[in-house]
């Protein structure tokens, strides 16, 4: 189990261009030795407060403003790209890229208190990290517009309501929680756990007829996969051989 934490909590956890370098590399990096769950939290009083603002606006032309902006994107991509559960603990504040980070990771464990928004277009902004689609295959296109839209901030319970948000915990108990439900997951079939993540992430904006198609190749993955984990005496039946 690897456990990525932002650590600025002077500022919150604000994101700046090294923060995001430094989540996506960790993730990758947790992956490579081996990691089976990933859990992401924030040091201090917040999960993370968004882009920090009083950070020098970087002097950028057209080409370094998409580079950079691509390295933001790429914490999504290795969150989605991890063959593994990435859970997010959060408390006291997931404000935009906090909370796309949240939206973008597999299961989110919140504490009571915790408070969420998308500033962005207040701020003159557009959202990144894939909440463009993530938001609303989770709340429905209404709630999701209405809330980038606003930035209204709402709470762990709403979250929780809306499906966005998986448990909601006493206040310090977020971390715990969430290193608890990553251990269950490591006593489930590797295989098949990554396989559920991949299909439901795929399949979010694919036509019926293309995540049929999908789900049938995720599938031939384990018919002849001999991973130490299994269970084999369910995995016959479910392939009717048992």
């Amino acid at each position: 189990m690897a456990v990525i934490e932002l650590n600025r909590p002077h500022r919150l956890n604000a994101v700046t261009d090294t923060v995001a370098r430094a989540v996506a590399a960790a993730v990758r990096r947790a992956v490579d030795e081996g990691a089976r769950a990933i859990l992401l939290t924030g040091a201090g009083r917040a999960f993370c407060s968004g882009h920090d603002l009083k950070e020098p606006v970087p002097k950028e032309n057209a080409l370094s403003a998409r580079e950079r902006l691509e390295r933001l994107q790429d914490v999504t991509r290795a969150i989605k790209r991890a063959p593994v559960p990435v859970i997010a603990a959060v408390h006291g504040w997931a404000v935009g890229a906090g909370c796309e980070w949240a939206v973008a990771c597999d299961l989110v464990v919140a504490a009571e208190g915790t408070r969420f928004s998308f500033p962005e277009v207040g701020a003159g902004l557009a959202v990144t990290n894939g909440v463009s689609q993530l938001l609303g295959a989770v709340l429905g296109p209404q709630r999701a517009k209405y809330l980038l839209m606003t930035g209204a901030v709402f709470t762990a319970e709403e979250a929780h309501g809306w499906g966005m948000v998986n448990e909601v915990v006493p206040e310090g108990e977020e971390r715990r929680r969430a290193l608890a439900l990553a251990e269950s997951l490591l006593d489930k079939p590797s295989i098949p756990l990554a396989l559920a993540k991949e299909g439901i992430d795929r399949g979010l904006g694919a036509g019926l007829e293309e995540a049929l198609t999908m789900e049938v190749d995720l599938s031939m993955r384990v018919v002849d996969t001999e991973d130490p984990g299994r269970d084999a005496t369910a995995q016959d039946r479910k392939w009717g051989t048992a």
